[in-house]
């Protein structure tokens, strides 16, 4: 019968491949598997569909999707050390693991992912923001994904979904709210974890909207809010001044004396068409 009962606990895997964690990579190797299957459940397997899944590591979280109902997991691991422990895997789910060696980040994953794949990750540290503006800025919107359950650095997590005029928000609250709504779904304890990181971690569900929160050019919106927020605790004038500075935000009808946190995103946007025009 295939499923989990023909696998060793993970620590057994572990020790057999030798697969200690290497910090260069972001890894921190999830063990508990009520915390991973809690994961794949917010993740939505139990509705079957295709998932993608960047850093498996040695597989927890892959067993979890597998297990909850996933028709068909699409893995993506850099660490060779871990192809071994993912092919057990795909052994007792015949047919249903697809592992890639590769770096996610320069994957072209339109050429590997069906549409509405639903996108599930224990992320590596050092790149999870990276992905996920990777993913989060493809040209053709509504994207090929259909959701985004992923695990973060609590402080990332808070950026994401952070609103404005709190300490949090900036860049990545406005690309992620512009294109998506975004939430915390739980936190996870840095004790879940082998080893341990420094941090509390917290899953974010993203779905996306059929169009953004408001018509902007993704580049212009990506250029004012890079600008903004580059020098986020002087006022707008000041920090826009390379685009345009005062002028630009009288087109757009914002307070030249404003600053980028108190922004809401439907206003960045209009600084990003005030830039288009301009053009």
């Amino acid at each position: 019968m295939p499923g989990p009962d023909n696998l060793p606990p993970l620590r057994e895997v572990i020790a057999t491949y030798g697969l200690a964690a290497k910090k260069s990579l972001g890894q921190n190797f999830l063990f508990d598997l009520n915390l991973t299957r809690k994961i794949a459940r917010a993740a939505g397997a139990a509705e079957g569909g295709v998932f993608y899944e960047v850093g498996p590591g040695p597989g927890g979280l892959t067993r979890a999707l597998l297990s909850e109902g996933a028709h068909k997991v699409i893995a993506v691991e850099r660490d060779v050390r871990c192809l071994p422990a993912l092919e057990e895997i795909a052994r007792a789910w015949p047919g249903k693991l697809e592992v890639i060696s590769a770096d996610a980040l320069a994957l072209d994953e339109t050429a590997i992912l069906p549409r509405d794949v639903r996108i599930a990750a224990n992320l590596p540290y050092n790149i999870g923001t990276a992905l996920l503006i990777k993913w989060l800025t493809v040209e053709t919107w509504p994207p090929l994904w259909a959701s985004l359950s992923l695990m973060f650095q609590k402080e990332v997590a808070q950026r994401i979904i952070a609103a404005p005029s709190s300490e949090h928000y900036g860049r990545l609250s406005v690309l992620a709210q512009w294109r998506c709504t975004a939430k915390i779904l739980f936190d996870v304890n840095r004790g879940a974890f082998v080893p341990p990181p420094s941090v509390t971690s917290a899953i974010v569900r993203l779905e996306p909207r059929a169009e953004p929160l408001a018509p902007a050019n993704l580049h212009d919106l990506e250029k004012v809010t890079a600008a903004a927020f580059g020098q986020r605790r002087k006022m707008l004038r000041q920090s826009l001044k390379p685009l345009g500075g005062e002028a630009l935000l009288e087109k757009a009808g914002i307070d030249p004396t404003a600053r980028p946190e108190d922004l809401k995103i439907e206003a960045f946007a209009a600084l990003a068409r005030a830039i288009a025009r301009q053009m």
